[in-house]
């Protein structure tokens, strides 16, 4: 029995054992590898893990713990297991054991090799991601060290992945196996790039740049190293080399632009110029319209060329006009310019007729109708403008229908009875009084479209891309006779129009829909359909037609091809023909100064919350009437730069405000402002210069500002700053007011250097650059020192004057005379002028090559030599700058000889200096000045042969040259003489001569004729030394206006016998003619004026035509006869015999014949009665 429970014990546990190895056996497996089949689905985590687990022990310290934990429970039971079982059960274990360590090594390869693969896997994603373009952290910066000296470049860049590196020295990379030895050192730790210049000298002086690049892009950092020399005479940026540098950089705005003045339908090129070729990243130039950018296409071309970039419009519009942006990049961002370009009206077809409308647009597109606006013209023509008129065209035709037959009077309207699908464009033109102005631009092509349609559509996505379409008429086919609209309103009120707007009926139906309006007269009940003949498509409709100053209610009733629906609710009463006021005009408008051809307006913004759709603005010079106008495009700002104006000129300026109802009246005008630069503080002096040095003083000059504000400048400011010291010290503490100035209290033999700011009446300026460094060491050389103040004036096309001022340090002796030196810009091959020294301070330059910038320098010379050469003058181009004026030599009114001098452009502050033969002012006691605005006069006193030369001027205080000169020689002198006593002594100019006319009746005319007089000349008209008056009988007649003189006498005789002469006086002129009438002249005047006065005497009544004859007939008898004409029914015939009246004569009154028969023939008788006869003639 114990026997069987020993056993039995044994066997529970044996089996105990074993199910507790295959439990242990099988967690350790389980946490310590997985089959090869399990590995691909392992995450990166697991993987990792297991990695982790091979590359320790094989076996894990748990196990080894539990493991020992059961043998020592074995052995404290005492019991030994040593059967068969037990051997097999060893050897079972061994297998096991060796399969699993040889399974384990296996995976622990694969495992550790897929870990190797996914962690690169890792990196490559983490460094895909984290890939970026390089860019400079800290770029590189400018550096200026001395000879001999070491300077180091350095920059930190940000890249991933790491980029490559190249350094240039002027655009050329930088070859360590070509440049001398230990020259450059260059390093990259860490993104940190260096470059290291050892034992700089002066071919140092170079622009370096970096260049690093990667997969993502590249970037350069740029860097100029100035090595200068000790002496300070000469500095890096005089090499050669640094010049060259320069070409290297990024190209720049050569110019500014400038405001652009085109015409309607003309075309106009904007250009813009660069110093330099751009560079591959500056290719990118963007042009922008009032903020809009431009693209290349039939309305514009852009453009760029031999460093010039250009926008050219083909057919300029007024909606082309407005502010031009080019935008050029860079890399520091990118650099632009902007300027406004001003598109004029085209000259009307009739007078007076007004400018173009712009600007128009369409708005609310439907399926038969839209709404139309535009922007009225600034220009009305002189009278108000009544309306406008619209044309409509199909697009790309040119066939245009008008759309209105009366004039619209506000700047939107309605146009219906469109056809949908159809592409339209439209236009308007401006009427007044005068006439029509041309069509506005076309608008741009719009399509007729039914607004609604993407509303009633739904569309649904599904499988991958496609989609379903749902219509809500396929939904709403069930309506038969539609519903009736919803919402009618008025959406516009105008003077010319009303503007309804409904909802369409929801739901509509399948069918199309059209609408029938009716109007009625608010207080009555009776409804009156509007549209019967034309039913609408759209929701929208416009009537014309309606009574001003009535109210008016609208409904609309739906219809389709099944009926028609019931009326809508009516709308709100409406009040037809209001009239749209005009917006009120800005106020506060103030001009102030700009420069000498612009002025700067501003002006407050409409209050109440008023939106115009812009502003017009108009100018006038004062003493004038007519306004000009100066955009054609609203402008949008508060604030306008009026371009274009005329230098020294007075103007004042009016804005008006631009609405729907077009403009508004004129705003109040501003004060006159004359046109000049504005006050503004200088900029900094430049071009230090030593010009003479003591133990322990120097003299110093300096060139004055390139801007000097618009006005004088009042004084310098000096600061000085020992090289051995950190800090700056003031030289001066009032202003200098010259340009050159000694410094005291210096120490011998230390460098100094020099910097300085100028002041205006708007304060103290820029703070120059520091000069370079001067030693103070007492120059002790025989050679004088470097002239200085080089410049020039009278700069024209081929010819300047040069000027300078003598040194002054003259050296071992007086100073001889002076070498003009001469070279182009950008080059450094100085050339001599002048072959023999010139005495004087300045010089003629002529034969210069047109258009091209030269630079120019001075040199002294004495007994012992040439001196060092002058700072050299600014760079100057040889060309007439637009709208310079000249030296006018003339006689005024008062007969002095003058020479006057007009600059427009000229300062408050600003003077003519005159002088004559550049020497110095005229001489007082023979000349006069006399200012008036912008004129100066030169007058001469008494003019001879000392006032022959040259006389110049110059106004000062002005930022670009303004300066002539003209030659007064002895031919010119003696014509201005000659003229100056004409008019001091003036000849009243004869036109006719003394004519004499006998008139009709008998009367002499005695007349002449001279220029035209002014009304306050007089006549002297002397006879035989006696003055005559006006008399019934001679009459004289005085016409200033024609310069006529007349005398008219009656009655012409022997007491008219004489010398005349006409004494004329005029102002200062005057002058005499004389007329004798002696001898035969006088009689043959005197015998024309009697037969002609018998003549008229005759023709006043009857008279004779065949005077008194007589024959003797057959008989014996004596006939008379005669013949009488111009008779009237009351005139009678009388014969008379020695002046007694017989009564047998014959008078035929038909033929006028009269007879007498004398039978018996008298030695008495006579023709004595015709007198008689001529006498009763008259009665």
């Amino acid at each position: 029995m114990g026997t069987q429970t020993f056993f039995h014990h044994r066997e529970e546990e044996q089996k105990e054992e074993r199910q507790q190895r295959l439990q242990m056996t099988s967690m350790t497996s389980k946490k310590r590898f997985k089959t090869s089949e399990e590995e691909e689905t392992f995450s990166l985590s697991e993987l990792s893990l297991a990695a982790a687990l091979a590359l320790t022990s094989e076996t894990t310290r748990n196990y080894k713990l539990r493991r020992e934990a059961a043998i020592l429970e074995l052995e404290q039971r005492g019991q030994k297991r040593v059967c068969f079982g037990n051997e097999m059960e060893k050897l079972e274990e061994e297998v096991i054991k060796n399969c699993r360590l040889l399974r384990v090594r296996a995976d622990r390869r694969a495992l550790r090799r897929k870990a190797v693969e996914k962690a690169q896997r890792e990196k490559e994603y983490i460094e895909l991601r984290s890939g970026r373009a390089p860019m400079f952290w800290i770029p590189l910066r400018v550096h200026a060290v001395w000879e001999r000296m070491e300077v180091t470049l350095t920059c930190t860049v940000l890249a991933s992945p790491l980029p490559q590196v190249t350094w240039y020295k002027n655009g050329v990379p930088i070859d360590l196996r070509l440049a001398p030895a230990g020259k450059y050192k260059i390093k990259n730790k860490f993104g940190m790039l260096t470059l290291c210049i050892s034992r700089c000298s002066m071919e140092d002086s170079a622009e370096y740049s970096v260049e690093i690049e990667n997969q993502y892009g590249k970037a350069y950092s740029f860097a100029t190293v100035l090595v200068r020399k000790y002496y300070g005479k000469e500095s890096g940026f005089d090499s050669e080399i640094y010049r060259r540098s320069l070409i290297a950089r990024e190209a720049d705005f050569a110019s500014s632009l400038k405001p652009l003045f085109s015409r309607e339908k003309e075309p106009f090129t904007l250009s813009c110029y660069f110093t330099s070729d751009l560079l591959e990243h500056q290719r990118n130039i963007t042009w922008f319209r009032d903020g809009e950018l431009l693209q290349n296409s039939e309305r514009q071309e852009l453009k760029y060329q031999d460093q010039e970039a250009s926008l050219t419009v083909p057919c300029a519009y007024k909606e082309d006009e407005g502010f031009y942006t080019i935008r050029v990049p860079s890399l520091g961002g990118c650099k632009e310019q902007t300027t406004y370009v001003f598109v004029r009206d085209a000259a009307t077809e009739s007078a007076g007729a007004p400018g173009s409308p712009l600007n128009v647009k369409c708005h609310d597109i439907n399926k038969d109708c839209l709404t139309l606006s535009w922007i009225a013209p600034s220009h009305n023509g002189g009278s108000p403008i009544l309306g406008y008129f619209i044309e409509r065209c199909t697009a790309g035709s040119e066939n245009w229908v008008p759309c209105n037959e009366k004039p619209v009077k506000t700047c939107r309207y309605p146009v219906l009875g469109l056809a949908k699908g159809q592409a339209y464009q439209f236009r308007v033109k401006a009427v007044n009084k005068a006439g029509i102005s041309h069509p506005s631009k076309a608008s741009d092509a719009v399509i007729i479209y039914d607004p609604s349609k993407a509303k009633r559509v739904t569309v649904i996505p599904y499988d991958e891309g496609r989609m379903i379409e749902i219509s809500k008429d396929d939904l709403e086919g069930h309506i038969k006779i539609p519903l009736p609209p919803t919402n009618v309103h008025t959406s516009e009120v105008r003077e010319d129009y009303v503007a309804l707007a409904w909802d369409e009926p929801d739901p509509r139906g399948r069918e199309p829909l059209q609408y029938y309006v009716e109007k009625s007269l608010v207080g009555s009940n009776s409804w009156q359909m509007v549209n019967l003949d034309m039913p609408v498509n759209s929701p929208r409709f416009a009537l014309f037609d309606l009574v001003k100053g009535k109210q008016y209610r609208f409904r609309v009733r739906s219809v389709n091809k099944h009926g028609i629906s019931e009326p809508s609710l009516p709308s709100q009463p409406i009040t037809a023909g209001a009239k749209l006021a005009p917006l009120p005009p800005p106020s506060q408008v103030l001009a102030f100064r700009d420069t000498k051809t612009s002025v700067v307006l501003q002006w407050d913004k409409l209050k109440n919350d008023l939106e115009p759709l812009g502003y017009y603005i108009y100018c006038r010079e004062t003493g004038t009437e007519e306004w000009q106008t100066v955009n054609n495009k609203p402008v949008m700002c508060n604030e306008f730069t009026v371009p274009g104006l005329k230098a020294g000129k007075e103007y004042v300026f009016c804005v008006k405000s631009v609405g729907e109802a077009g403009l508004s009246e004129s705003s109040p005008e501003t004060d006159p402002i004359t046109v000049r630069p504005a006050i503004a503080r200088p900029s900094a002096p430049r071009g230090f210069v030593l010009l003479s040095c003591g133990k322990a003083s120097m003299t110093i000059g300096w060139k004055p500002p390139k801007r000097k504000g618009g006005t004088k400048i009042l004084g310098y400011f000096l600061d000085q700053h020992d090289a051995s010291e950190l800090d700056w010290h003031e030289v001066n503490i009032q202003p200098i007011p010259q340009r050159v100035y000694t410094v005291c209290n210096l120490e011998e033999g230390h460098l100094y250097e020099f910097r300085a700011c100028a002041m205006n009446m708007a304060g103290v300026g820029e703070v120059s650059e520091p000069s370079d460094l001067f030693r103070c060491e007492e120059w002790t050389m025989p050679e004088p020192g470097p002239p200085y103040d080089v410049k020039f004036t009278e700069v024209r096309d081929s010819s300047l004057m040069l000027h300078w001022q003598a040194p002054l340090y003259i050296g071992a002796g007086p100073i001889t005379g002076y070498y003009v030196d001469m070279c182009e810009e950008g080059t450094e091959e100085w050339k001599q002028i002048n072959k023999q020294a010139t005495a004087t301070t300045h010089m003629k330059v002529s034969d210069l090559d047109t258009g091209k910038c030269f630079i120019f320098r001075v040199r002294a010379l004495n007994k012992a030599g040439i001196g060092p050469p002058s700072l050299p003058s600014d760079p100057v181009v040889a060309k007439s700058k637009p709208g310079t004026n000249e030296i006018e030599l003339g006689v005024d009114e008062e007969g002095f000889i003058y020479m006057a001098f007009e600059a427009p452009e000229k300062n408050d502050s600003s003077e003519f200096i005159w002088s004559k033969d550049y020497e110095g002012p005229p001489d007082a006691d023979r000349v006069q000045t006399e200012e008036k605005g912008n004129k100066s006069k030169l007058i001469l006193k008494e003019p001879s042969e000392k006032d022959l030369g040259i006389y110049s001027v110059e106004v000062t205080d002005v930022d670009d040259d303004i300066s002539a000169s003209c030659t007064l020689t002895q031919e010119d002198l003696d014509k201005l003489l000659k003229r100056s006593h004409e008019i001091r002594n003036p000849l009243i100019k004869l036109i006719s001569g003394w004519n004499v006319d006998v008139l009709e009746k008998g009367e002499v005319r005695l007349w002449l004729e001279v220029e035209k007089l002014s009304p306050n000349a007089e006549l002297h008209l002397i006879f035989n030394e006696k003055e005559l008056t006006s008399t019934p009988t001679h009459k004289i007649n005085f016409v200033k206006g024609k310069g006529l003189v007349e005398l008219i006498i009656q009655n012409f005789c022997d007491d008219d016998k004489g010398v005349y002469t006409a004494q004329l006086q005029d102002g200062k002129a005057k002058n005499q003619f004389t007329l004798v009438l002696l001898d035969e002249s006088f009689a043959k005047v005197a015998k024309e004026a009697d037969a002609k006065r018998r003549e008229w005497k005759k023709k006043q009544g009857p008279y004779f035509v065949e005077n008194l004859k007589w024959k003797v007939t057959e008989n014996c008898e004596v006939l008379l006869t005669c013949k009488a004409t111009n008779l009237r029914k009351d005139t009678s015939f009388q014969w008379y015999f020695n002046k007694k009246a017989r009564a047998d004569g014959v008078f035929d009154a038909q033929t006028g014949i009269g007879t007498l028969r004398i039978q018996k023939p008298l030695k008495t008788f006579s023709r004595s009665c015709v007198g008689s006869v001529l006498f009763l003639l008259h009665l």
